[in-house]
């Protein structure tokens, strides 16, 4: 096979063998990466069986998207044989890892809550997998677990979970033998009886068994005897064949080997959540590491502030209250939390958080208990909790840069379980009012500017920014928020207004702010900010607009909550934002950050070099646009926010962040900085300008005296500012031929604008959350991603039919608390890409005491 081309793979070597056929190396020369090719034996090519499961197998996986999963890229047929090409993992088997010994009890706890994540994802979507064995079980050099090898998957029915949804599904051969390695398979699979998710479940516990004891479960020195054992047996006690093994651990490989499927546990979810809490010991701290290693000393303290560093947090406060306050750790992963609400008792939390590089969920916990329970919600972001314990929360929504959702969905929905149900589209914040059950009030974007409503219809308060954090006072007549002049931006200054519509402006502006709630009397506004950096600290102000400081801390804070006895709830964050670039030939992203808040901007015409945007510590929260070769130091070119790259690479857009606006060409090799003219705009969005295809004009995001914010187009030399998309339009990147402006309109959509004629047009094929990394150099497509996706995947988006083409798949080296990766910038030919990621490791805290 070697040098053969199968589509447009080429095959470089075999790598592996299987069951059902040979798996090879190969070189995807359409997209220059390498991939695993799986390909059939041509001695059973023909035999229908085999056939209909190779299909199955990649059906299956190709249907799951999750990192303890293999990703599927492709399926073929070269020469009546068919193949799947899959992504190339470089690691060992569980099998290979396991022929060393038994694992560590951390790394047995570690693996087996990886397997359950995966089974989660697969469960969720009605797939069993039905062949779990250490030889589908594969771990890569950074820790990572993946299963591999769906090829008996089961694809249940969703309504009676045993009924295959066609005749091609099943999992058996014509004679009805099983299929699987009968060591690691259920008891109701080998009596051939129909299996559900609890058979995967059973399979865990014989690996877990393995993994700790470094022997199998069931043993026999035929197949027949080792059926014998899984049917009629009871392994020897885990704690016998090694005694270190926590008992709490052999009681979960136990209820995983339970004969009969109803003794064990129900669900993989309930499975994943044993694990999970598997590692809280007397102070509840964990043990569990994180799945990606940490790599380097910054890192790693950073993960120790977080993970470990609960009393010298705590010790290391310089101010507070007049009384010494009380802090009370309720969160112990790795990981973000996202938002935070006490339940109506006062004691129970509601989080949002996502752990050890999972999608966030919804959970609950006592403040009194570490404990902590999963709510059976996805794609869920908490915004409130009523006096009724009702929840508000926004579904399907995506995240910028920030912790926050916008695009979504409001809903409601009862704290003690049910689904929820859907009340508005497209709303950001929402808070319901403490003197009416039913009534919430609710911001959502209308013609490009945020509107604040109560009740829904009647618009109080009215931004062209964006408009976040509304909480209502104790008292129900007054409603608190943050205003931030641009969207995406976290500047911004704290408002309130009454029910009748009368604004009040409390505080100048912040350079960051997040979390405000009223104090349990009224009187005065708790938020978190800071005007310079990025650790804020916990604020008050009063409603005639006086300032003091709560509290500060080595960390950031973000304020969530204030319960009616005056206990606050507080998220502990370390944030950074990384920069890393990759290439064709790279098989692991390059870090080309310089300090700890690097965001990328735009890449050169040759890839060469990446412009960027550094607002580290190191420069005291000023913006400094620099530039780096990908094998170079970062260079410091002048401070202000970075915008594009001219088309030769010769200059860099500056904008200040200054009233007036101004706009600055920065020479990347010698030369003398020029300022481009911006007369009649009075706010330039930071970051927003490009330049044109011709090199002589340049695109920026601005907005006239009174009204929103719209794309220009502006003479280097002067003139006056040309508008080129509509007002609430933001333009985002120009084709090469000039004749169209990727732009988003006042809903965050991706959408086309004519420089022709100035008419706005829906993509064919976009999706919410699409933005765009790139034009294509022939002006007929853009790259495109989705915010908030991890991996963030790549694809080439049709402007004309909307067909999506995956071109790469982006994630970074760290993935624990890793909230988004953007912006990505790319070169034309799509070889090479760079990308910022923003971190957040946070922890969730109750103080008491404060004042």
């Amino acid at each position: 096979m070697k040098g053969q081309l199968l589509g447009h793979y080429r095959v470089l070597e075999q790598i592996g063998t299987g069951g059902m056929g040979e798996v090879y190396r190969a070189r995807d020369e359409r997209l220059a990466r390498d991939v695993a090719l799986k390909l059939i034996r041509p001695s059973t090519a023909k035999d229908a069986d085999r056939l209909r499961r190779f299909e199955q197998e990649a059906r299956a996986a190709a249907a799951l998207n999750h990192p303890n999963i293999v990703a599927i890229y492709d399926i073929g047929m070269h020469d009546g044989v068919p193949f799947i090409v899959s992504e190339l993992l470089e690691g060992k088997t569980l099998r290979e890892r396991l022929a060393g010994g038994p694992l560590s009890v951390r790394e047995a706890s570690d693996y087996g809550l990886q397997i359950a994540e995966g089974l989660t994802a697969a469960h969720d979507k009605h797939i069993v997998h039905r062949d779990l064995k250490p030889e589908n079980l594969f771990i890569t050099k950074q820790n990572l677990l993946k299963i591999l090898d769906f090829g008996i998957a089961k694809l249940l029915h969703p309504e009676t979970g045993n009924t295959p949804v066609i005749e091609s599904l099943t999992t058996q051969t014509r004679t009805g033998s099983v299929l699987g390695t009968v060591a690691y398979m259920s008891p109701e699979q080998l009596r051939g009886k129909s299996v559900d998710g609890r058979s995967d479940i059973f399979s865990v516990g014989a690996i877990l068994y393995e993994m700790l004891t470094g022997r199998r479960a069931f043993r026999g020195e035929t197949d027949v005897d080792t059926i014998t054992a899984v049917l009629r047996e009871t392994p020897p006690e885990v704690t016998r064949e090694r005694a270190s093994v926590p008992a709490a651990f052999e009681r979960i490989v136990n209820h995983c080997l339970e004969k009969e499927p109803q003794e064990r546990f129900q669900s993989i979810r309930d499975l994943a959540f044993a694990l999970q809490n598997l590692g809280a010991g007397g102070n509840g701290v964990r043990w569990r590491a994180s799945t990606f290693p940490v790599r380097n000393v910054f890192l790693a303290t950073l993960a120790a502030a977080v993970l470990l560093g609960c009393g010298w947090l705590v010790n290391a406060w310089i101010h507070g209250g007049a009384t010494s306050p009380d802090y009370q750790r309720l969160t112990f992963e790795q990981g973000t939390v996202y938002s935070a609400r006490f339940a109506s008792d006062g004691r129970s939390v509601v989080y949002e958080a996502s752990w050890n590089g999972n999608p966030p969920r919804l959970f609950s916990t006592v403040s009194a208990s570490p404990q902590t329970q999963q709510f059976d919600l996805t794609d869920a972001y908490l915004l409130a909790v009523s006096k009724s314990n009702q929840m508000a929360l926004q579904l399907h929504g995506f995240h910028g840069t920030s912790l926050d959702y916008t695009g979504g969905t409001l809903a409601q929905a009862p704290l003690a379980g049910g689904s929820p149900r859907e009340l508005l589209e497209d709303v950001r914040w929402a808070d319901w009012d403490p003197s009416s059950p039913n009534e919430l009030a609710v911001v959502h974007t209308v013609d490009g500017r945020s509107r604040l409503e109560f009740p829904l219809g009647k618009v109080l308060y009215e931004s062209p920014g964006s408009i976040t954090n509304v909480r209502f006072s104790p008292s129900g007549d007054k409603i608190a928020f943050m205003d931030h002049p641009v969207l995406w931006d976290d500047r911004g200054v704290v408002k309130f207004v009454e029910r009748s519509g009368r604004l009040h402006t409390l505080t100048a502006e912040w350079e960051s702010e997040a979390g405000l709630v009223w104090n349990p009397k009224g009187d005065e506004v708790w938020f978190t900010a800071i005007d310079a950096g990025y650790n804020r600290k916990l604020m008050a102000v009063t409603l005639t607009g006086r300032t003091r400081v709560v509290l500060t801390a080595p960390q950031g804070l973000n304020l969530q909550d204030i319960s009616p006895d005056g206990r606050v709830l507080v998220s502990v964050e370390n944030q950074r934002v990384a920069l890393e670039a990759t290439t064709a030939s790279d098989h692991r992203p390059r870090d080309l950050s310089w300090y700890d808040w690097s965001v990328v901007k735009d890449i050169s015409a040759d890839g060469e070099w990446i412009l960027f945007e550094e607002s580290g510590e190191p420069f005291e929260g000023r913006y400094a646009v620099s530039v780096r070769r990908l094998n170079g130091a970062p260079i410091h070119l002048g401070d202000g926010s970075a915008g594009g790259l001219s088309p030769d690479g010769k200059w860099a857009l500056d904008v200040a962040a200054s009233d007036p606006p101004r706009v600055t060409l920065l020479p990347v090799g010698p030369g003398a900085p020029q300022d481009v003219p911006v007369a009649g705009l009075e706010h330039v969005q930071n970051g927003s300008a490009r330049f044109m295809p011709d090199g002589k004009h340049i695109l920026v995001n601005a907005s006239e005296s009174g009204h929103p914010v719209r794309g220009f187009s502006l003479d280097l030399v002067g003139g006056k500012p040309h508008p080129v998309t509509p007002e609430g339009v933001a333009a985002f990147r120009i084709s090469p031929d000039g004749h169209y402006v990727a732009a988003h309109g006042p809903n965050a959509s991706l959408v086309l604008c004519s420089t022709d004629t100035g008419a706005v047009a829906q993509i064919p094929g976009i999706e919410p959350g699409d933005t765009s990394a790139q034009w294509s150099a022939d002006s007929t497509a853009l790259y495109v991603y989705h915010f908030g996706e991890m991996p963030a995947r790549v694809f080439r988006l049709d402007i004309h039919t909307g067909k999506r083409t995956l071109v790469r798949e982006l994630e970074p080296s760290q993935r624990a608390g890793v909230v988004s990766i953007a912006p990505i910038v790319m070169s034309p030919d799509a070889s090479r890409f760079a990308y910022s990621y923003y971190q957040n490791l946070s922890t969730l805290y109750v103080i008491s005491g404060l004042k």
